[in-house]
């Protein structure tokens, strides 16, 4: 249950709703003393308590892989030592925020003054090229909304 908590993500959303930022892929793995039953248990657990939500198209949505191994602990590392533990690496639909509201606009910000064009036509890039880039991540972030 933690690693769906939006506080353990590595991208932060600060307005992130589990029923509007549906999921498109999810995978948990898993590593050391951990059984498959136990793992579709809390996959079954996860959608039955309707902590993740998918989009339409996505009938099963999760991928859970297992490793026999434990986790190794190394001399001097701040990381506990721990018999199991688990990450999740999973796609939902918020991330097109971080598109707008982050990279578009620190791009266009970045781009209308100019920063750093000179760098990289002088390494053999094209000015037209920043004008596409900008173009793809406008369609990205619009494949995000769909």
């Amino acid at each position: 249950d933690y690693a769906f908590n939006p506080a353990s993500f590595l991208v932060k959303y600060s307005d992130f709703d589990v029923a509007e930022d549906k999921y498109m892929a999810i995978s948990i793995n898993y590593r050391g003393d951990v059984r498959s039953k136990e793992a579709n248990q809390v996959a079954q657990w996860i959608k039955a308590n309707n902590k993740v939500t998918f989009v339409d198209w996505c009938p099963t949505g999760f991928k859970i892989g297992l490793n026999d191994e434990p986790p190794v602990r190394i001399d001097g590392d701040d990381i506990a030592d721990s018999p199991r533990n688990v990450v999740m690496i999973a796609n939902n639909v918020a991330v097109s925020r971080v598109f707008s509201q982050r990279l578009v606009a620190k791009f266009d910000l970045m781009y209308s003054q100019r920063a750093f064009v000179h760098w990289y036509v002088g390494e053999g890039m094209e000015e037209g090229e920043f004008s596409e880039a900008r173009e793809d991540l406008g369609f990205l972030e619009k494949d995000y909304l769909d």
